[in-house]
């Protein structure tokens, strides 16, 4: 005789897949879940390691910062004693440049010619006197020109205005102001020396 199931096998089938269908969807479910967590914790992890690197970089421009601040305080107070030594240096090398250019002024004066003024701006110096003649101002000018300590004379005005008979003539010449060659070694080896020879 034949059998007959009159179970209701399809529905315990269907069922069965129905359980298995929603075990795997849960198992994906779980697994996304998971892979996305793992995904969030790696670039959390990036995240905060690149803070942490900002963080360090920032410092260090900080500290930067700080360093290059105290050298440019240090270069500016470099720059001012510099200048100040400059300064000094100066003084020091014109120390006896007024002693010098006196002496070469009367040195330079030819007979015939008398100064009533000398005015000195800077470097610029301006000769202002009464003389016999135009040659003997010529004359002053080749010594100047000759002179160590002054130089290229430059004649402003000569006019007969003078109120003295023996010296008709005003004159007024502008002289540059300069220093010999080899002077600055030689005022050195007098300090050094202690002024003596």
């Amino acid at each position: 005789m034949a059998k007959i199931n009159l179970l209701p096998w399809r529905a315990e089938r269907r069922k069965q897949r129905q359980n298995e269908f929603f075990g795997l969807v849960g198992t994906c479910a779980v697994l996304a879940i998971l892979v996305a967590f793992g995904a969030v914790q790696y670039f959390d992890g990036l995240v905060s390691n690149q803070q942490q690197r900002n963080q360090l970089l920032e410092r260090e421009i900080a500290a930067l910062k700080a360093k290059t601040a105290e050298i440019e305080q240090l270069e500016k107070k470099k720059s001012d004693l510099l200048a100040r030594k400059q300064v000094i240096e100066q003084l020091q090398a014109n120390r006896s440049q007024m002693v010098h250019l006196f002496d070469d002024l009367v040195r330079t004066l030819p007979d015939g010619v008398r100064l009533t003024s000398v005015k000195q701006v800077g470097s610029q110096l301006t000769l202002e006197g009464l003389t016999q003649s135009n040659a003997r101002v010529s004359s002053y000018m080749r010594n100047i020109e000759a002179s160590g300590w002054m130089s290229r004379p430059d004649l402003t005005i000569i006019e007969a205005k003078g109120d003295d008979r023996a010296l008709p003539f005003r004159f007024s010449l502008s002289v540059q102001v300069t220093r010999p060659v080899g002077e600055g070694e030689e005022d050195e080896f007098l300090e050094a020396s202690g002024g003596q020879l």
